[in-house]
């Protein structure tokens, strides 16, 4: 396949930022010439949102960028510094955000540092599709929260892709885990879960009383983690329709308890004097869950484990990540 060319997948921004225009650019196959780069033959590439604010803050200018950016696959080749794989591994791992390389084509190349082995039972579309998320996951509860046994968790919208592996995670530590769920089939599949979810909080419509809910499973105390989806920072009336069902921050630091830990996903949190004194007077911190933080900062996260997960129908399909010790 040397000299050989393919195609890969890129997108084009307007001027305006408006509107953005994908299309097929030949590439060819090179050899590696890097010392700690492989190359990989993509066997599934799953495909999340584009985030062209973060590359313009980023000063990422580019006439092209690369779609596809979470891959599994066979390594070909290897460099000659490369020290954890060699040809034939099966890997799965999520591309840089200043990769050359866009995930959807046949063969890549990409540093060894953003790769893990990819377990013999996960399929090649099931690793692609929840790495993502799983990094997510374990990003939040083990480097910004320090989930150990015995705490309790509260996991705004449970239900989601990165929502049930959060669940899975805190239940593999001993956690004592508290959901919401945004309509009937969400509650549904929380409430299949096992281990079980303590509560699951029905918020659709607006019903449900967070607060009120996580206070009273916890005899009063406040829970010691909270994960967010996002918050309201202003009244129903102020904030956009799409942000109806969010908790309001009083809401959270109302029920956060003493020495408690706040994920937020929410990039513009404003807090105010008293809900600053209010999380002083607690001991209680505030973390950012930026979703390229492990990225951008260029912080390898070392090697991980993989434990196996499970979906709605009760099927083991994927797997998170745990720190070797």
């Amino acid at each position: 396949m040397v000299g050989a060319t393919m195609k890969g997948l890129y997108f084009q921004q307007s001027s305006t930022n408006e509107e953005i225009t994908f299309l097929f650019q030949e590439r060819e196959n090179l050899p590696v010439t890097d010392d700690n780069f492989v190359k990989l033959q993509v066997k599934a590439c799953a495909l999340s949102p584009i985030n062209t604010k973060l590359l313009a803050e980023m000063k990422m200018e580019k006439d092209f960028f690369p779609v596809g950016r979470e891959v599994a696959g066979i390594v070909l080749d290897v460099g000659a510094k490369v020290s954890f794989f060699r040809p034939d591994d099966e890997v799965v791992g999520v591309l840089p955000l200043d990769s050359e390389d866009p995930g959807l084509c046949e063969v890549i190349q990409v540093h060894e540092h953003y790769l893990v082995h990819k377990p013999e039972k996960v399929s090649w579309t099931e690793a692609a599709g929840t790495i993502r998320d799983g990094v997510r996951a374990c990003t939040a509860l083990y480097y910004l929260s320090h989930l150990s046994p015995r705490k309790s968790v509260l996991i705004m919208d449970g239900a989601s892709a990165f929502g049930t592996i959060a669940i899975q995670l805190a239940h593999h530590r001993g956690a004592k885990v508290i959901s919401t769920a945004c309509c009937l089939e969400d509650k549904q599949h929380l409430e299949r879960i096992r281990p079980p979810v303590a509560r699951v909080i029905d918020v659709s419509n607006g019903k449900g009383h967070v607060a009120e809910s996580c206070l009273e499973e916890t005899g009063g105390l406040g829970v010691d983690i909270v994960i967010d989806a996002g918050v309201r920072l202003y009244s129903k009336d102020d904030e956009p329709a799409v942000k109806f069902q969010l908790p309001h921050k009083h809401d959270i630091i109302t029920l956060l308890g003493v020495g408690g830990h706040w994920v937020t996903t929410e990039e513009n949190l404003q807090l105010d004097p008293p809900d600053s004194h209010c999380l002083f007077l607690k001991g209680a911190t505030v973390a950012f869950l930026n979703d390229e933080v492990w990225n951008l900062s260029n912080v390898q996260q070392g090697k991980y484990l993989f434990t196996h997960l499970k979906r709605r129908d009760g099927e083991v399909i994927s797997w998170y990540f745990q720190t070797a010790t």
